[in-house]
């Protein structure tokens, strides 16, 4: 079949989906009469607040992703009882032992908290007169060595009373290495560059023959959830992951894995303890068993059917969006972080007449309101190192749809209405 008629086809194949759209919004619209699922009554808007289609990647800022049906029915089931947090944590890190060949672990406030719990817990130990001393570090092994210098996040391990101190090579690793040094800190992505992957084995290494501990953020890992075994069979003493991203879990939740006496130490300067430093990151029953519950609803879900699932509501919103001249489409896995199916929409901002923040803010301000990923994160703390890297070109002419945040049938909505924004209407 020639490029043309497949292009000819696939065409027709949008215009018929434009009109099963509109059928389906009629569809919504009754259902929303009569009490169902709306965007326009129900908890948020009582409030006054809008919700929205997500076809973003699960910004913590747009409320994350949507937990597993398995969480909600098991975080509703804890709600029903009182337990010891504790047995309740120590629970946990046997089961999460079982599964992912670490020691132990425990739930923490999402990813960030594991950062400063892993912290807290490398500076102060079990010692209860350290750790009520801190965030002051007076006297303590306090030093972060932090592999590619500042990120956003860090400051979760100075709060706890870290001190970052940056490396970018191996040899400035060996050499940032003293007496003070209380943990090595590192992100690892869940999908690594294969020609320049981060050094993380050589790391460890390093990090065992100092005898210094080394924490892994692997905050958007999962999926695959094969990765709660990667960081513990190479070695890593401590690692993290977000709960209420890819994992599904709660959003107020994640992951931290490791040697059992670390998390020890962790849970000893973390909620419940009064007078600990991480205290305030409280965690309670019903995000502890909806994490727990999201890991075990993990080892039951088929990667490639998910994937393939997510594939066929984006290849709906290309049919529907390439109907607009000039307008192409790439369908691929996302790298790195939060690995899930995405969308392009790529196009000419001068023969559309729009660009990429605009669009966006058009399916924002729309109805229903609807978050796709162009440059749109209002709530970032902007800082510049002694030398900042060159910022990459910002280019306007592409949106991306994410797939992770599209509920059944939604994914119409998302084609027609940005092809209307493209189209002008």
């Amino acid at each position: 079949m020639s490029i043309k008629r497949r292009s000819f086809f696939r065409k027709l194949g949008g215009y018929s989906l434009l009109g099963y759209a509109a059928s389906r919004q009629l569809a919504a619209n009754a259902l929303a009469a009569s009490g169902g699922h709306s965007f326009r009554d129900n908890v948020f808007t009582r409030l006054g607040v809008r919700p929205f289609i997500s076809a973003n990647i699960p910004f913590t800022f747009l409320s994350a992703t949507l937990a597993w049906p398995e969480v909600r029915k098991a975080a509703d089931e804890a709600a029903q009882y009182f337990v010891n947090i504790v047995d309740l944590q120590k629970a946990a890190g046997r089961r999460l032992a079982q599964i992912s060949g670490a020691e132990s672990g425990m739930i923490t406030s999402g990813a960030a908290g594991a950062n400063a719990v892993a912290t807290a817990a490398c500076i102060a130990g079990l010692d209860p007169a350290k750790i009520w001393q801190l965030p002051d570090t007076t006297g303590l092994k306090h030093e972060v060595i932090m592999w590619g210098g500042r990120n956003v996040f860090d400051s979760a391990v100075r709060l706890a009373g870290g001190k970052v101190v940056a490396a970018s090579t191996l040899d400035q690793l060996r050499g940032a290495i003293n007496e003070r040094t209380a943990m090595i800190h590192t992100h690892y992505p869940a999908d690594p560059d294969p020609a320049d992957p981060p050094p993380l084995a050589d790391m460890i290494r390093i990090a065992k023959g100092a005898g210094v501990p080394i924490f892994v953020d692997a905050a958007g890992g999962i999926p695959p959830i094969e990765n709660l075994k990667r960081y513990s069979a190479m070695g890593a003493d401590l690692y993290a992951f977000s709960g209420g991203k890819g994992l599904r879990g709660p959003q107020s939740s994640g992951l931290l894995l490791g040697r059992k006496d670390l998390i020890d130490a962790a849970l000893a300067n973390s909620n419940p303890v009064e007078g600990a430093v991480c205290r305030a990151m409280k965690v309670g029953k019903e995000e502890i068993a909806g994490c727990m519950a999201a890991v075990e609803k993990w080892l039951t879900v088929d990667l490639e059917a998910l994937y393939a699932e997510q594939r066929r509501k984006l290849a709906r919103i290309a049919a529907m969006v390439e109907t607009v001249k000039g307008v192409t489409t790439v369908t691929d896995i996302r790298r790195g972080s939060n690995r899930f199916a995405q969308l392009t929409v790529r196009w000419d901002p001068a023969a559309l007449g729009i660009g990429a923040e605009e669009c966006a803010r058009r399916l924002r301000e729309g109805e229903p309101s609807i978050s796709v990923l162009s440059h749109y994160n209002p709530y970032v703390i902007r800082y510049e190192e002694p030398a900042p890297k060159p910022r990459a070109e910002s280019r306007d002419d592409h949106i991306v749809v994410y797939s992770l945040g599209l509920q059944p049938g939604e994914e119409l909505i998302v084609g027609r209405r940005l092809r209307e924004v493209l189209k002008g209407r």
